[in-house]
């Protein structure tokens, strides 16, 4: 795989996924990356990505967003359920290069960089509470009022 290798299946802290973030495509991947910075991709990013570990690895090494012109399914699930934010747009790969800058409207739909915008779906607002929590099991334990600390139990 890719995104996370499956040689690291037995790794279950987040911050040493992140050390093998995307190792399959640039094993200097995770010391490049910075916190806050946005992957653009072409079509059908995270396939042959069913753990949900690929999601985490990128969320923890830093990753904010994830753009790309389409998405696999169970990637798709299981970066929004990790807290990753994923844009679905047709244009941003051919707008975007690396190293720069970019800009996301995830309620408005639009990205924006020196040279122009593109417009995308807007983000659910059940899918963005998702987000701003940090993922499906924090959202979950502020909708039924469950504090962080009682996690251990």
């Amino acid at each position: 795989d890719i995104i996370y290798p499956g040689k690291y299946l037995p790794i279950i802290e987040a911050k040493e996924m992140a050390l093998h973030a995307l190792e399959g495509y640039d094993k200097d991947f995770p010391k490049k990356i910075k916190k806050g910075d946005i992957i653009v991709a072409g079509a059908n990013f995270g396939c042959g990505s069913s753990r949900e570990q690929a999601a985490t690895s990128l969320k923890h090494a830093g990753v904010a967003c994830v753009v790309a012109k389409s998405f696999s399914r169970i990637f798709f699930r299981n970066a929004i359920n990790q807290g990753l934010a994923l844009v679905i747009s047709k244009e941003a790969h051919k707008l975007v290069k690396e190293g720069e800058e970019v800009t996301i409207d995830f309620a408005k739909g639009k990205l924006s960089t020196q040279k122009g915008e593109t417009d995308f779906p807007p983000l659910p607002e059940m899918v963005m509470g998702i987000l701003d929590d940090g993922g499906l099991i924090a959202h979950t334990r502020k909708r039924l009022g469950i504090a962080k600390a009682d996690s251990k139990q």
